[in-house]
């Protein structure tokens, strides 16, 4: 197939580039910013533009992959140009419904995984959602998508409102955790680097169990001697000993629920 990107992020250049060793061919990159646009052409081998109104026609489809907030005003001055060809969006909490009135045949395909644009990665076990407007444009959505994905599946826009609210806690939380913890050992002088084997495991664990079933810590049995010394140490002036004592609260209650209803079952 043929395409046009609206947008060059991290998200774009990895699909991008995957979908190009797919065989399909990308006629045009845009991107407002043009160090972005020019290089994501340059690794698409196509050319580029920073003007909206400059969007080519006559592709197979139309992939806008840019932020939320600029997604709807984008939609409304590109995809007219788009003519009876397929537009696609990205984003995981944006509603499909954001082209009606500006694309005859639109969709969403929604590839579930954290994306940079310097940290390849494999797209066949990426999960993708999609959905789209009428039958045609969900078979040809569909057909898009397993050229580089094993795991397609048709999804409403309300349940991958709530797929993307869930990722936000499995994945940028989760990170931003990570960056916390690097900032407490940076300022006692211990590389990050002795948390990768705790981290790969914790990861490596959830593939066999249940992810409450995998949760260790102070915080499960609510030991008060840890938790008390530990949220000292955090102090008062950034908020992380708020964020601490919540997130042992929040996991205390979630080990008291599932010993709960482990009683009932038995």
């Amino acid at each position: 197939m043929t395409i046009v990107w609206i947008g060059a992020g991290n998200l774009a250049t990895q699909l991008g580039m995957a979908l190009a060793r797919a065989g399909h061919e990308t006629l045009q990159v845009f991107s407002r910013t043009e160090a972005s646009a020019s290089a994501l052409a340059a690794r698409l081998r196509c050319p580029f533009t920073c003007r909206a109104e400059e969007v080519v026609g006559g592709a197979d489809v139309y992939l806008f992959s840019v932020k939320d907030s600029a997604l709807e005003e984008l939609v409304a001055r590109v995809a007219p140009r788009a003519g009876h060809a397929l537009c696609l969006h990205t984003a995981g909490s944006m509603p499909m419904d954001v082209f009606r009135g500006h694309a005859a045949h639109y969709g969403v395909w929604y590839p579930m995984q954290t994306f940079s644009r310097t940290v390849d990665v494999g797209f066949r076990e990426i999960p993708a959602f999609i959905e789209a407007s009428d039958g045609p444009s969900l078979a040809l959505v569909r057909r898009l998508a397993a050229s580089v994905s094993e795991r397609v599946m048709e999804m409403s826009t309300e349940k991958r409102r709530h797929l993307h609210l869930a990722a936000v806690f499995a994945c940028n939380f989760t990170n931003h955790c990570y960056a916390l913890s690097a900032e407490i050992l940076e300022k006692e002088g211990i590389p990050f680097e002795v948390m990768l084997p705790l981290i790969d495991e914790t990861a490596r664990k959830v593939h066999r169990l249940a992810p409450r079933d995998a949760q260790t810590g102070p915080a499960v049995r609510y030991d008060h001697n840890v938790i008390g010394r530990q949220a000292a140490l955090l102090g008062e002036e950034n908020g992380l000993r708020e964020l601490y004592e919540q997130m042992s609260r929040s996991i205390h209650r979630l080990a008291l629920r599932e010993e709960k209803e482990g009683g009932k079952k038995k």
